[in-house]
């Protein structure tokens, strides 16, 4: 059997078409199990199979990709995970023998991780777990992940991989229109996490058609080195004729090629539309065409959700915010001691005003839990901020927890040469893919010379690249020491920075504040230094951004240094806007109650906002006054946010959670005044249909904004949504579809809602729903988002 990798490199591997459209084609019935298909009817599979063979593709896909406990218990077959899964591998294999290549699928199961879903990082390795061992056992040459949206569960998911199996994996995300995942992820994000993980093979696929899908490539491209994986739609969905269409031809599915293979391609296939014939024009087209393709350097990125940060090379030194330290911090480590986290997501968020790229999480300090306060640290600064994160801890144990629920790649502070924490640290980095500070010291303490040091950084960097981690991401930090204690040291700190960038290659790290110590008016010491630290070409500085001395320096020395062309930072900083400079305002206890009311949902501040609650009651607001006046104005500028791009999901829903632990407080005095909703909406997922996670966070915003929401699940009948209609005389209907195969539901149902006299407005969504198709089926309104649909029923009522 050829290797997967070898043939990577050696030429363009051509990959499958649709599956759940050419089995619908073949016996499945609508809502039914296409997994269970690889038990009931083999042949059918088998025979899809052997026609993507025959076309061309050298890579067939397995029927499995809902095979997971999660999917397979919406049809009773949970316990069957084992059998389905391995027969999927078999029937891949009968249709193309030794000569291709058979690649198990594992699809999302519809829930999202912790904290902005209720599943848990461990629990989402075991369940993918499953499906991997079953794929090992029946010998896949690979497996695929696809179609994710979430890419914390995309990371559990590949760390499953690696630890039932030793497969080759590609891994693809999903990306809407505007060039982000419904939870905000960017394809260099992405990347750059999947990238650390060290998966084979990166993409995206489904969602857009081939140009789409190449636009989110080359944006991958720019930050990792990895092969990448092209997997379209062949074109937008169109209704027509009451059947769902994709309207790319064959000869448009292989227009985008050669741009494809210059920018490292080396996997092309279909997704949702395209068929065994397309699969042959693009396998012909591949034809005498030049497939050599050399990989870039490498370089080291930093990522969190939704942003990416580049530390070392010729890249602006990257500025690391140490605010979010015990030491010296009485009322911060009082909050650890209480689980608190407001100082948390205030110092974030100053940070990042201030000009933090990352952001440091220390929460060493006596009698807290380490493990448990780091983990609430990163859900706590994820939620109000968009930066990767630097996890400041030689805990592995608490480590371990919150690389777990970090959803990109982090940096580790720190490990040394000590042989306990080398063994300690660089299997965790490796493991959750995250790149590691080493500390030029060893069980002898800091040496006194450069060439000391640079020798400690040696063998951290050879351990590191032992332990399986990529050379750029080891970062070394040349240790500052307090020029009032020895004065010289601080030059052999500099020489050092140099040594390691110039032998080594690597990028450096200072905490740039500790040279100071024990002098007066630190700050000009601090900056002067740092300023030197920059010119010999520092990568990374631990300070504080909210020191107008430091800042000043680094802002200087980046225009002087030619880091900041046409000193844009420099100009956007100091002009009379001082827009990227200024930390956001955040109100004081004097602020109008109604104001802080607001910040506190827009913030998404659970632990204060029902203390404002009590303190507006006794201020003597009504209930009414509480919500209309102070929390719904947050709600509202969160969505406003939302559609600026200058929030994501995860942020809008630690708003909504906010709002809905305020309404848990108002609700008996709602009730007491006879506040009245703002109508009754019925929801459902079609019949069919399985997925339900759009429709569950419209029904969570809808109720935030006061209405009434009666959510009928997933899978409804049209049946059972008219007489649910009629029975409770709710408003409007909202109806959900994320399957190509089911939307024409949506158009059965408005047209028995119609027939029965209902009278309710309609409104649609999911992801494979566009204004056109909700303007053909008679739908009242089509939201994107469900920020978009909260505010068209809004308006739709109100007329």
């Amino acid at each position: 059997m050829r290797d997967f990798r070898t043939a990577l490199q050696e030429r363009v591997l051509v990959l499958d078409g649709a599956m759940g459209t050419l089995l619908q084609e073949r016996g499945l019935k609508p809502g039914g199990c296409p997994e269970e298909m690889n038990l009931v009817a083999p042949e059918v599979v088998t025979g899809i199979h052997r026609e993507y063979a025959e076309a061309g593709a050298d890579i067939v896909v397995t029927n499995s990709f809902g095979g997971s406990r999660i999917k397979l218990a919406h049809y009773g077959l949970e316990d069957r995970v084992a059998e389905i899964n391995t027969r999927s591998v078999e029937l891949a294999r009968e249709a193309v023998g030794e000569d291709g290549f058979v690649a198990a699928s594992i699809g999302p199961t519809g829930r999202f991780l912790e904290p902005v879903g209720d599943a848990s990082f461990d629990e989402m390795v075991e369940v993918f777990g499953e499906q991997v061992r079953a794929f090992a056992a029946a010998k896949a040459d690979l497996i695929t992940l696809e179609t994710f949206l979430d890419i914390a569960e995309l990371r559990a998911a590949v760390i499953a991989c690696r630890e039932f199996s030793d497969l080759p994996i590609m891994a693809l995300m999903t990306f809407e229109d505007g060039g982000r995942t419904v939870l905000g992820t960017s394809p260099q994000a992405a990347a750059v996490t999947l990238d650390a993980l060290q998966v084979d093979v990166i993409g995206s696929n489904c969602g857009l058609g081939v140009d789409g899908i190449f636009e989110f490539l080359e944006q991958m491209r720019q930050v990792t080195n990895r092969p990448l994986i092209a997997q379209a739609n062949a074109g937008l969905p169109q209704l027509i004729d009451g059947e769902t269409v994709f309207s790319a031809t064959p000869a448009e599915m292989t227009a985008y090629h050669e741009r494809m293979i210059a920018i490292g391609v080396r996997v092309i296939g279909g997704c949702c539309g395209t068929t065994p014939a397309h699969i042959q024009a693009m396998s012909e087209a591949l034809i005498n065409k030049d497939q050599s393709w050399t990989p870039p350097p490498r370089r080291c990125f930093l990522s969190s959700r939704t942003a990416v940060t580049e530390v070392g090379g010729e890249a602006p030194c990257a500025i690391i915010g140490e605010r979010i330290n015990p030491t010296g911090r009485k009322i911060y480590a009082a909050e650890l001691l209480e689980g608190k986290t407001a100082y948390i997501r205030r110092e974030a968020q100053e940070q990042v005003a201030a000009g933090a790229h990352l952001l440091d999480l220390n929460c060493g300090a006596p009698g807290v839990d380490e493990p448990a306060a780091l983990e609430r640290a990163v859900l706590a600064a994820v939620g109000v901020a968009a930066q990767p994160l630097v996890l400041d801890s030689s805990d592995p144990v608490a480590l371990e927890r919150a690389l777990k629920v970090a959803d990109g790649k982090v940096l580790i502070n720190s490990v040394n040469a000590e042989e306990k924490s080398l063994k300690a640290v660089l299997p965790l980095a490796a493991k959750y893919g995250a790149a590691v500070i080493g500390l030029a010291l060893d069980g002898n303490g800091i040496p006194e010379t450069a060439g000391e040091r640079l020798t400690v950084a040696e063998e951290i960097l050879a351990a590191a690249l032992q332990a399986g981690l990529p050379r750029e991401d080891v970062i070394i930090d040349c240790l500052t020491l307090t020029v009032s204690a020895e004065q010289k040291r601080a030059m052999e700190t500099i020489h050092t920075l140099r040594l390691v960038k110039e032998k080594l290659g690597l990028a450096t790290v200072l905490g740039v504040s500790n040279i100071s110590f024990g002098l007066p008016c630190r700050p000009i010491l601090s900056a002067t230094f740092f300023a030197m630290a920059l010119e010999a070409g520092i990568g990374a500085a631990i300070i504080n951004p909210k020191d107008a001395a430091m800042m000043d320096a680094y802002r200087s020395a980046m225009v002087l240094l030619g880091k900041d062309l046409r000193a844009e930072a420099y100009i956007a900083a100091y002009s009379d806007v001082q827009a990227v400079a200024a930390p956001t305002a955040v109100l004081d206890a004097q602020a109008p109650i109604r104001d802080r009311l607001a910040e506190a949902i827009i913030k998404g501040d659970q632990d204060g906002v029902l203390e404002l609650i009590e303190a507006a009651l006794a201020e003597g607001l009504s209930a009414s006054q509480i919500s209309n006046e102070g929390l719904m104005p947050g709600l509202e500028e969160i969505g406003r946010r939302f559609g600026a791009n200058q929030v994501f999901l995860p942020q809008v829903m630690l708003s909504a959670e906010t709002m809905q632990s305020a309404f848990g407080r108002l609700k008996q005095e709602l009730a007491d005044e006879g506040g009245a909703g703002l109508g009754r909406i019925l929801m459902a997922t079609v019949e069919g249909d399985i997925h339900d996670i759009g429709k569950n966070i419209v029904c969570t915003l809808l109720e935030n904004h006061g209405f009434e929401v009666i959510d009928l699940g997933k899978n409804v009948s049209a049946a059972t949504i008219v007489e649910q209609a009629q029975q409770l005389q709710v408003d409007a209907v909202g109806l959900s579809a994320l399957m190509t195969t089911t939307i024409h539901q949506m158009e059965v149902t408005i047209e028995k809602l119609r027939e029965a006299g209902v009278k309710v407005f309609t409104m649609v969504g999911g992801a494979v729903v566009t204004q056109e198709y909700a303007d053909n089926i008679g739908a009242d309104l089509y939201a994107k988002d469900a920020l978009e649909a909260v505010d068209k029923i809004k308006l739709l009522l109100k007329k």
